[in-house]
């Protein structure tokens, strides 16, 4: 695997830290500015919706840019807004911050994406994915708990500033080791692409993936206060829960990589149905705290080995528009994290408590298994009969 493309990992590090980082700081941000905690989760789902609009507008106006030029653009504009996050006492000016970094991470990650799997080669995709999903969940791991101890040390800010310092070095080994141009990565054009990503078959790969990743968002956006006021841990615990939930998440994307080229529906099946159980079981356990501490693990490990899979089954199906295919991945991964908070949100402003968005999580993991099974029904009874490993789930 070269070199560059783990310090592309390197980079979507920090921007991962970034993306994540607002569930061990929610509550203090809701009380600096004075809104909800709710209201805060919106920051969140405003994240995850530039995302959706930025992954696909980024990559088709950077088509015809250089890799290396994209790249620098993109992380140069996420630095600045993160400085603006840093000093702004305003939270419209923070939210708008928000959408406009992620619109910045978004076309970072796809025209990431596209540059990695290019250099890898056609039979090793997953396992180049694996290293640029490998650095959200590495941000998860270090990123997120190190920012939430910040945040109860020096205030929410220094998380920010601490994004915005991580990511120079990010910078210098993208002007050092990236090539400037696009090694292995034909660009056919945008309309060509976007006719190559009508696919059933892809669709289903990148509703599936938008499903799981809103379950996974919906309980770790509010992963804070469930475990303070309903499992009973105090706030120092977790930075704690944090790391165990990286933990698992790096477990997961690791065990993907490893599957999702040759042997997906080994995981897949067996796992997705293992999330579901264990969403159903961390919802009715999760008062207690010595369950709780084992479920955050085993949680994070089904959620991003699933996922992470389901990204690089929709990136073979896209093989023929591989400048936007990453960006429709990374597109459909946002849809559902920006889903997953907003629906965790309504169930917790509804009433329901801070344990709800375990209900959504299952529910939204059943979801996916129901769209599984009509799409497998649909297809079996198409002129292409029987389906075989078409459907991931």
């Amino acid at each position: 695997m070269p070199i560059a493309i783990y310090l592309l990992g390197l980079a979507v590090f920090a921007q991962g830290t970034s993306e994540f980082m607002l569930s061990g700081l929610l509550p203090d941000i809701a009380r600096d500015l004075r809104v909800s905690v709710p209201a805060a989760g919106v920051l969140t789902s405003a994240f995850a919706g530039g995302m959706i609009i930025g992954a696909p507008l980024t990559a088709i106006l950077s088509l015809r840019w250089p890799k290396r030029r994209a790249l620098l653009v993109f992380l140069l504009v996420f630095i600045l807004v993160h400085v603006v996050g840093a000093v702004t006492t305003d939270f419209e000016v923070l939210l708008a911050s928000r959408v406009v970094g992620a619109l910045a991470y978004a076309g970072f990650l796809a025209v990431g994406l596209a540059t990695a799997t290019g250099m890898a080669g056609p039979d090793a995709r997953g396992r180049a994915a694996a290293v640029l999903l490998g650095g959200i969940t590495l941000a998860c791991v270090a990123g997120v708990p190190a920012g939430a101890l910040l945040g109860q040390l020096w205030g929410w800010r220094s998380a920010f500033w601490a994004v915005a310092v991580v990511s120079v070095p990010a910078v210098v080994a993208i002007l050092r080791s990236v090539p400037a141009g696009a090694p292995d990565v034909a660009a056919p054009g945008a309309r060509r692409e976007l006719r190559a990503l009508r696919r059933p078959r892809l669709l289903v790969h990148l509703l599936l993936g938008a499903l799981v990743n809103g379950a996974t968002f919906c309980t770790f956006t509010y992963l804070a206060p469930l475990v303070t006021d309903v499992s009973g841990f105090g706030r120092q615990w977790v930075p704690v829960l944090l790391v165990l939930f990286g933990l698992g998440s790096f477990a997961g994307v690791t065990i993907g990589g490893r599957m999702s080229d040759s042997r997906p529906m080994r995981l897949l099946v067996p796992g997705g149905l293992a999330l579901l159980v264990g969403w159903l079981l961390f919802t009715v356990t999760a008062e207690h705290a010595y369950v709780v501490f084992l479920l955050v693990f085993v949680q994070g490990t089904l959620s991003f080995a699933v996922g992470s899979t389901l990204v690089t089954r929709a990136l073979y199906e896209a093989v023929d528009a591989p400048s936007l295919g990453g960006s429709f991945a990374t597109a459909a991964l946002n849809v559902g994290a920006a889903l997953g908070p907003l629906l965790g949100g309504a169930a917790i402003g509804a009433g329901f408590g801070y344990r709800s968005p375990l209900w959504v999580s299952a529910l939204l993991v059943a979801l996916a298994f129901l769209t599984a099974g009509l799409a497998r029904t649909v297809r079996r009874s198409g002129p292409d009969g029987p389906v075989g490993e078409a459907v991931p789930i």
